[in-house]
């Protein structure tokens, strides 16, 4: 009997922001509209993990949804952060392929990378799902002897009509 993993999501901090945003602009909207509709047809298909990093993240939000967005991802399997996972970190802002706060981006791709988790789903583009990014991601991670998650929002999962 051969026992086949499941597909792991990790969800980044935004994905919970986005989903109990306040703001009332177009594109904000649409992208609450997009977690909320990835959440209610996907978030039941996957392993669904994320780490304290993203509670401590929501936490320091000022927003009357901080609790919220903390409860959507509360029950989640929380992967740890060890010193290795600090290193690495360390080398993704090191290597200039993330910005140089240890806490943020860098670290959440770090801990997609070690636990080997299938995608890391943001709504991060400028620093996360970057395609101008991704070649130099995988290189750094190859060299490390990790894995690269696919970086992914939730609309490379919904087929988005216009």
């Amino acid at each position: 009997m051969h026992n086949e993993r499941q597909y792991r999501v990790y969800i980044e901090t935004t994905i919970p922001s986005f989903y109990y945003t306040l703001r009332r602009d177009l594109e904000s909207r649409a992208m609450q509209s997009w977690s909320r509709k990835w959440w209610a047809e996907y978030a039941d298909q996957f392993t669904l993990v994320s780490s304290l990093a993203v509670i401590e993240e929501l936490s320091d939000g000022r927003s009357e949804k901080i609790q919220d967005r903390i409860d959507l991802v509360a029950n989640l399997e929380m992967l740890s952060i060890s010193p290795k996972i600090r290193r690495i970190t360390q080398i993704y802002i090191d290597r200039l392929i993330m910005p140089q706060d240890p806490f943020g981006n860098a670290l959440h791709l770090a801990i997609a990378s070690f636990y080997n988790v299938d995608a890391l789903l943001t709504w991060n583009y400028k620093h996360i799902a970057n395609l101008n990014k991704i070649h130099r991601i995988r290189q750094i991670n190859q060299e490390l002897g990790l894995p690269t998650p696919e970086l992914a929002t939730p609309l490379n999962y919904l087929g988005v009509e216009d």
